[in-house]
């Protein structure tokens, strides 16, 4: 009989190479799966008492509420995870697409309903401006453009090296993206109202539209080729679904589990320590923490070259986060799942948040009613909603533990007075979320709720690599690396490290 060879003998599980994932948002539970499926032991360590990260659920009274992202896109990056594992996503995760994606609604009460329907979309145009039908057709070919090179070719590849910028850069010139979004957007409409209903985009990822590559209107043609769905159960059902594949690849979260450093011989990364003392060997670290978090307080000083706790300061921040989480003992039926309620203000409201820093009197919502799709989130006859203010992060003189209540008073008071009439008199259940939630309970540095702003000179190769810089055997996913926020964005980080990080069998027999 032959002699089957070395690798037909299998490694026991402790000598398995070992990889630790620091947090478990949706990058760091992509990670993980990814990493299970190249063989590794997989430990994840969550701070929080559940998985989730930004994605975490909060029960209250009876009402489910998504912490964070509540609009899914590109779910061909969840069947990835499922196939990965052998499984199917439709025996775990229902997801249901929308119909109109967005109403947006402007201060005087006008709406536009977003949607991938072209003749619908050209018909509400022209009820703005009908000398602007003709650009939308125009814009999507531009979107369509930006999205073949900047996510179909580039979302999931490394930026290791300067040259991969310069390989890119004529492209990238050819694609405008020089321009911001809204400087784009508006070399093809001219009416203000359709130039910001085709200009918010990177308000959902942390950008200022002034300020944000025109590379992010990839977004507009990333939702028409996909739609834009929500998980039935909530995303939360996403973050359970995603946490029983580690379970069945034999892997492990574990929750209330603070890292307090990054352990490191010799400029590579060999585990860490938790915050109670208990040391973690590693064969490789993954941080799911937000990146200027990570190289800030989970790495030493002198491990730093690039990342230096002087370069982490001068960086620039996305904007931060009010969240009002609530409960109705009525449902309001005329809401859709997403609305958009713009404020009077527009280029004037986004330079008080990010430039500025200060907290306006007006303000723009996103108002989230999932129960329009599934009932189940509330109890019976009730409705469940958060509402989300763009806020300046924490560089803004803002003492919220005294600004937030009156805060949520005068949005209440806004959406009593507009879509949901008697608000005040029909809320059952409470809960709130400021910028100091972000930096505390979350470890986002200065409070910001999307890491470092998505702005051209902190994109691609200027953004924290996937694989550490600074130290050998560290990567980095998330909102923070490269691609940036989004859900589209954090399970492509996690897709980028297939390139950089070996099988577990390579470290075995090597």
């Amino acid at each position: 009989m032959l002699d089957p060879g070395p690798s037909s003998i299998p490694v026991p599980r402790d000598q398995t190479p070992h990889a630790v994932v620091i947090g478990s948002g949706f990058g760091g539970l992509a990670a993980a799966i990814r990493l299970g499926a190249k063989g590794y032991r997989v430990t994840v360590l969550e701070k929080l008492d559940q998985p989730g990260g930004r994605a975490y659920v909060h029960k209250q009274d009876g009402f489910s509420f998504d912490a964070g992202p509540t609009i899914v896109t590109a779910p061909y990056l969840f069947e990835e995870l499922w196939k990965l594992c052998g499984k199917r996503m439709s025996d775990d995760v229902t997801l249901k697409p929308m119909s109109p994606f967005y109403r947006i609604r402007f201060d005087d009460g006008t709406f536009f309903d977003y949607s991938d329907d072209r003749d619908a979309v050209l018909d509400q145009i022209a009820k703005f401006c009908p000398s602007d039908v003709p650009a939308y057709d125009r814009f999507m070919a531009a979107s369509h453009e930006i999205f073949k090179v900047g996510f179909e070719q580039l979302g999931d590849q490394p930026f290791s090296r300067f040259t991969d910028m310069l390989k890119i850069a004529p492209a990238m010139l050819k694609l405008e993206s020089y321009r911001s979004v809204y400087g784009l957007v508006a070399k093809h409409f001219k009416d203000p109202k359709l130039r910001q209903v085709f200009s918010f985009h990177p308000l959902l990822i942390g950008g200022n539209p002034f300020m944000s590559s025109s590379v992010y209107c990839l977004i507009t043609y990333l939702e028409k080729q996909w739609g834009v769905h929500s998980a039935m159960g909530g995303t939360g059902a996403l973050v359970t679904g995603l946490a029983k594949l580690i379970a069945g690849q034999g892997n492990e979260i574990r929750y209330r589990q603070s890292v307090r450093r990054i352990l490191v011989e010799n400029g590579t990364a060999r585990g860490v320590e938790l915050a109670d003392g208990e040391l973690i060997k590693a064969d490789i670290v993954v941080s799911n923490a937000d990146s200027a978090s990570t190289y800030r307080y989970l790495l030493p000083p002198e491990t730093r070259k690039r990342w230096t706790d002087a370069k982490i300061e001068k960086s620039r921040y996305s904007m931060s986060l009010f969240v009002w989480y609530f409960g109705t003992k009525r449902r309001y039926e005329d809401v859709k799942h997403h609305t958009i309620l713009l404020g009077p203000r527009y280029r004037e409201l986004i330079s008080d948040i990010f430039g500025r820093k200060v907290l306006a009197d007006d303000f723009s919502l996103y108002l989230h009613r999932p129960t329009a799709t599934d009932p189940s989130l509330a109890p019976q006859g009730c409705d469940t909603f958060y509402v989300l203010s763009p806020v300046p992060n924490l560089l803004g003189n803002i003492d919220w533990t005294t600004k937030a209540e009156s805060y949520r008073a005068s949005i209440a008071k806004m959406l009593g007075e507009t879509v949901l009439p008697d608000l005040e008199n029909q809320v059952v259940s409470s809960k709130i979320t400021t910028p100091l939630d972000f930096q505390d309970r979350l470890s986002s540095f200065r409070g910001a709720a999307f890491g470092l702003e998505p702005v051209l000179w902190q994109s691609a190769w200027f953004r924290p690599h996937n694989q550490s810089e600074e130290v050998k055997n560290l990567f980095l996913v998330g909102a923070g690396t490269h691609p940036g926020a989004g859900l589209p964005g954090v399970l492509s980080s996690a897709r980028v490290l297939d390139s950089l990080v070996p099988p577990a069998d390579s470290l075995v027999t090597s």
